[in-house]
């Protein structure tokens, strides 16, 4: 698969999650083996009144591979403006959010709901094909419930309006993040598209990778769920893709390890207070499952002290079980 001027063979997307997918942990998936990263979703609006926070999400760090911002919206003219101001950004691609379930971003016409609009998502794409020199994808689900389950056309309609590659999330909008995601489908897609097609949805190790490309013959695989405090994922994929079989799980030292790097480049990227509050998610994430952690993330949750939180997670590396 070739994104500008770079081509990867069955590339691993980090799949753009709001509150997760920062700047921190895009890195943190690329050193560990991620292909392409996705920032969270930006709002072209926010670009275009210069919203401080939309400043902060589209930030690239120098070491992220091939990374593409997000940006969602329902006006043609405010979104082409927005990859106008992102042209001499280091994205080597702006995605455009066609498939955001949230009920926030649904009612205002956004995200999936653009799919029951398909003339005005081509809209949308002509428009912010013709502002940019960039390569343009568009995110999309299969459809908006199970009677409209219209990818096939949809994906279509944004090939022809110049998109330079896709990517289905295999569930529709109602099913949000529940169900089986449906590959057949999405082998439709691929077969239907002369561009370029990433599978998104039920990818979570080597075994489920190397059968989605089988079953879709998509040329990219998108991760996202199975990557919140599991960056490991990406490197056990690209294994057994290209070996045939899985590597070792991480250890409970590795993942308490990890989770002090997160921590750490957090506070660096972000001041010490929004650090602690952030990192609170992540670290039930790495701990989980993990002997004795339950008291840990307990006390993770109510501190906002830094010491405090390096300290709670080497009592895990002192424990036996570690």
């Amino acid at each position: 698969m070739k994104i500008g001027n770079i081509e990867i063979e069955n590339p691993l997307f980090l799949g753009p999650m709001a509150g997760i997918t920062d700047e921190t942990y895009r890195t943190i998936c690329s050193e560990m083996g991620c292909d392409v990263t996705v920032t969270e979703m930006v709002s072209a609006k926010g670009l275009h009144y210069k919203d401080l926070k939309t400043k902060k999400l589209i930030a690239i760090n120098e070491n992220e591979k091939n990374a593409g911002i997000q940006i969602f919206g329902s006006n043609p003219d405010i979104m082409a403006e927005a990859a106008e101001k992102l042209e001499n950004g280091k994205n080597y691609f702006i995605d455009i959010n066609m498939g955001c379930p949230v009920p926030k971003v649904v009612k205002n016409g956004e995200g999936s709901a653009l799919m029951k609009n398909p003339e005005l998502a081509a809209r949308i794409v002509e428009r912010v094909v013709e502002s940019t020199k960039k390569k343009v994808s568009v995110k999309m689900r299969i459809g908006w419930d199970e009677v409209n389950v219209n990818v096939v056309d949809f994906a279509l309609r944004m090939e022809a309006a110049g998109a330079d590659f896709i990517t289905v999330h295999g569930r529709t909008r109602d099913q949000y993040y529940f169900g089986k995601a449906d590959w057949d489908i999405v082998a439709r897609v691929k077969d239907s598209l002369q561009i370029p097609v990433v599978l998104s949805g039920d990818v979570v190790d080597g075994p489920s990778a190397a059968m989605a490309l089988k079953i879709t013959g998509c040329d990219g695989l998108m991760i996202a769920r199975a990557a919140k405090g599991n960056p490991w994922i990406f490197s056990q994929v690209r294994h057994f893709l290209e070996k045939g079989y899985k590597i070792g799980l991480p250890s409970y030292r590795e993942k308490v390890e990890m989770a002090k790097i997160h921590f750490m480049r957090l506070i660096e990227n972000k001041d010490e207070y929004i650090a602690c509050r952030e990192f609170r998610k992540h670290s039930a994430w790495y701990l989980k499952g993990m002997p004795n952690s339950s008291s840990v993330k307990n006390q993770i949750n109510q501190t906002e002290n830094p010491k405090e939180i390096f300290a709670l997670l080497d009592t895990l590396l002192i424990a036996k079980s570690v």
